[in-house]
């Protein structure tokens, strides 16, 4: 198993992407890497070359760059070499914590989308906070597309239920659509026809509309939406819980010593919270319909998650996630070309 990482990508790299790199390779023996980006750059923080190969790239898009600009000019960028190693057969995943459009653009232009797939959609997986049976949930899309049409977000409902089995382990997913209300009749006329849509795939465990409110209580396990409401959606979740836990702290120091020392014992509890509501823990983004594993993870990201996000791309291709979704719209494809005797 071969990985085309960016080395060049996110806030702390290249030190931070080598960090992880190198802890995922002691973990994990059946993985070589491939760091694309500037070796002058990344070779003072390479303890051991094991299992790791440096690949110049003589550019870097920044995070400022317009994406598809950027991936048409910028040839020998780590993005674009990445990527193209994926293409080329050279490698079977591609992963980076750079520049979100860039790395989209590449797996869509480079990498390419499955063939019966109109729109790939990107996909995170969200923390579960009020259930024991159920510690997470996907969502998609979260932001490859704003404007939508009914049957890009059944495809999406079709990728999420592969994915939720495969990487995340899931029976039979709940697929709920996100919606202002939960009767079938609520939103506009698009959600409402994909209400209907979804209610008509027999292979799909669709539960119905679910509003944003309940996503973290587990109301399902793959959550369908466009990308705008998506995108909102997931920084809202993510705005919130950072506020919260800044008003906490906050509370507790301007609490005197009584609240201090409550704080203290409580600090357990507070750790466990922390921990459920670390994004971190459960990888990065991935960007479904696209011939293989393309993953971005947030540009912050440190060694951890780094090292998160690489075991979560070796369990999807472990687990053929890539390639279910591939022979489900093939099948897809070849019943529609058969004429019906």
């Amino acid at each position: 198993m071969k990985l085309a990482i960016d080395a060049m990508g996110g806030d702390y790299a290249p030190e931070q992407i080598v960090k992880g790199v190198e802890l995922a390779r002691d973990q994990y023996p059946d993985i070589e890497f491939l760091l694309f980006g500037q070796t002058e750059k990344i070779t003072p923080f390479l303890k051991s070359d094991q299992r790791i190969k440096i690949m110049q790239a003589d550019e870097v898009i920044e995070m400022g760059d317009e994406p598809v600009r950027a991936i048409r000019r910028k040839k020998q960028s780590s993005i674009v070499l990445a990527a193209q190693a994926v293409k080329n057969g050279e490698a079977d995943a591609f992963f980076s914590a750079g520049n979100t459009g860039a790395v989209l653009a590449a797996g869509l232009l480079i990498i390419g989308r499955i063939k019966g797939i109109d729109r790939p959609g990107l996909t995170t997986t969200m923390p579960v906070i009020t259930k024991d049976d159920q510690d997470s949930f996907v969502m998609l899309d979260v932001g490859a597309n704003a404007d939508t049409k009914p049957a890009n977000l059944v495809q999406y409902a079709i990728m999420g239920k592969y994915y939720a089995e495969s990487v995340m382990h899931v029976k039979n997913p709940r697929i709920g659509l996100l919606n202002n209300g939960t009767e079938a009749d609520k939103g506009d006329k698009v959600h409402r026809e994909v209400h209907d849509l979804l209610e008509q795939e027999d292979e799909l465990n669709f539960v119905g509309n679910v509003e944003s409110r309940e996503l973290l209580n587990g109301v399902a396990d793959v959550v369908v939406t466009d990308g705008f409401a998506g995108n909102a959606v997931l920084k809202s979740i993510e705005g919130t819980a950072l506020s919260m836990l800044k008003l906490l702290k906050t509370s507790i120091m301007n609490s005197g010593v009584s609240g201090k020392l409550g704080a203290l014992m409580l600090k357990n509890a507070f750790g466990q919270v922390k921990a459920k509501m670390d994004y971190s823990q459960h990888g990065g983004a991935v960007l479904l319909g696209i011939k293989a594993p393309v993953v971005k993870t947030h540009g912050s990201s440190k060694a951890d998650t780094i090292f998160n996000t690489i075991g979560q791309i070796k369990t999807m291709i472990d687990t053929g996630s890539v390639q279910n979704v591939i022979t489900y719209f093939s099948e897809q494809n070849v019943k529609e070309e058969t004429p019906a005797e």
